[in-house]
């Protein structure tokens, strides 16, 4: 069973110390914690990330990381006016591959 982590903000300001992090967390978390995926957009003040993870306590180690944790505090402090975490089990998944 794959789980998901949904997270969504309102961004304050996005600097390229928040640029420079989130690639170093992104790598970080597919090599380190064994994250399946990780895709991420901003549009506007809005960004949404998702990551798929092949069970909740590599969750759970990567939510205590800490550079995750370092990262959490400045973006608190900095980059997000607000935030929200959704944690969900993925029961069904559907694709279809490119025809390119």
């Amino acid at each position: 069973m794959t789980w998901a982590v949904i997270f969504t903000a309102e961004i304050a300001e996005l600097d390229a110390d928040y640029a420079r992090t989130a690639r170093r967390l992104r790598q970080l978390a597919l090599d380190r914690y064994g994250c399946l995926e990780f895709t991420s957009c901003t549009e506007n003040t809005r960004e949404i990330a998702i990551s798929y993870w092949p069970d909740e306590d590599r969750i759970r180690a990567w939510k205590q990381d800490p550079e995750h944790l370092a990262a959490q505090q400045t973006g608190r402090q900095r980059w997000y006016r607000s935030w929200s975490v959704r944690v969900a089990r993925v029961t069904r998944s559907y694709q279809r591959a490119s025809s390119a």
